[in-house]
């Protein structure tokens, strides 16, 4: 920067010998943009530059040179140079109004209004009288925190926040807070449909340098189920395509589980409350003793209804589909049991865990309760 033709203010030095040290130092750091134009403002002045001077060349303007000047003298180099945190402004929507706006989301839309949209859902919010002022964003932004959708046919939601529902999201977390017990493992188990498709002609030969194409046109061979289960803490993953998912093979999912740790005292089995996910599946299966015995190695916990969030094994589900799957299609059930063979030999041997992170105290500030069973 040349100064040549810059006036200089006859004022003497104001900053110390320590601070004039301290602000060289500032401005040769990687300091964010603020704070090095208020330290070259700050040398320059001290320099001598007139405010004007140093307005001139786009450091600042001269009012907040003198500014700058006065705050030195009052408060100090560092306040100078850095802003005090600021405590934010309080939110404006509770925790329970945060619910009531949820709760509008997931109801039934008005008559005539296939779904809600955000301008609906502050209208309601209004009328209901839970806000006296909320703006279209504020509302986009209570959606977003709960992963709503409602413009979305597909969305999740908590449709009744009662006793029930707190118990059994307390009791699945307070099994995901426990620490790795290897006598003790905790596997998240769910299933997903895939559907076979087949391309309708040979796909081109892929040419070098350009991107694979994929024919638009498909056939459909029909629909398969995957069983899905990890144990999350210790990356150990259990995949099988089954033809269903009736109760023989969920009866035998299981089995494979059960029998894969020999040594565990107890298999905490998190998942949802299908009709099949029932010891009545083992019994008929391999009958009254067999499936009784199986089945006494397992303590289940159900996750709500309408909460299968809370089931690690959908995300473990997640990865599978973007690893195994991705946007492949695939034609045959013999084609995605060799995929998800060799997809499952690799998930465990690179040992892929889950870092959940949601907890009993989280989701009672989440939520708005107070605290349940511990």
């Amino acid at each position: 920067m040349s100064m040549k033709n810059k006036s200089k203010h006859k004022n003497k030095k104001f900053l110390s010998s320590s601070d004039r040290k301290t602000v060289s130092e500032v401005i040769h750091s990687n300091e964010n943009a603020r704070v090095l134009r208020r330290a070259i403002a700050l040398k320059m002045a001290d320099q001598g530059y007139s405010a004007a001077a140093i307005a001139q060349v786009g450091i600042t303007c001269d009012k907040t040179v003198w500014n700058l000047r006065e705050k030195y003298s009052s408060d100090g180099l560092n306040a100078t140079l850095y802003d005090e945190k600021r405590s934010g402004k309080p939110p404006t929507i509770t925790a329970s109004k945060n619910q009531k706006i949820v709760a509008i989301a997931c109801s039934k839309p008005p008559e005539g209004r296939a779904r809600w949209t955000l301008d609906l859902l502050r209208e309601e919010t209004l009328k209901t009288g839970i806000l006296k002022d909320v703006s279209r964003e504020k509302i986009r932004l209570v959606l977003r925190e709960h992963d709503l959708k409602p413009w979305r046919l597909k969305m999740w939601c908590v449709p009744k926040l009662d006793d029930e529902y707190i118990e059994r999201m307390e009791d699945v977390l307070a099994i995901y807070e426990k620490p790795y017990d290897p006598d003790e493992p905790v596997v998240c188990l769910d299933e997903k449909p895939v559907q076979l498709l087949a391309d309708k002609r040979d796909p081109q030969p892929v040419q070098s340098g350009r991107v694979a194409r994929q024919d638009y046109e498909y056939k459909r061979n029909g629909t398969v189920n995957v069983f899905r289960a990890i144990e999350p803490k210790a990356g150990r993953h259990f995949t099988k395509v089954t033809p269903n998912r009736k109760k023989p093979k969920f009866a035998a999912f299981v089995k494979s589980i059960v029998r894969a740790y020999p040594k565990a005292k107890k298999i905490h089995l998190v998942m949802d409350n299908l009709n099949t996910h029932k010891e009545g599946s083992l019994i008929e299966t391999f009958g009254l003793k067999e499936g009784h015995a199986i089945w006494s190695r397992v303590e289940v916990h159900h996750t709500p209804k309408h909460a299968s969030w809370l089931n690690q094994a959908e995300i473990g589900i997640g990865i599978y589909a973007r690893q195994c799957i991705g946007k492949n299609r695939v034609a045959t059930i013999e084609e995605l049991k060799t995929r998800s063979m060799a997809w499952n030999r690799d998930a465990n041997r690179r040992k892929i865990k889950i870092d959940w992170q949601f907890t009993r105290k989280k989701a009672r500030q989440k939520f708005g309760y107070k605290s349940g069973k511990n």
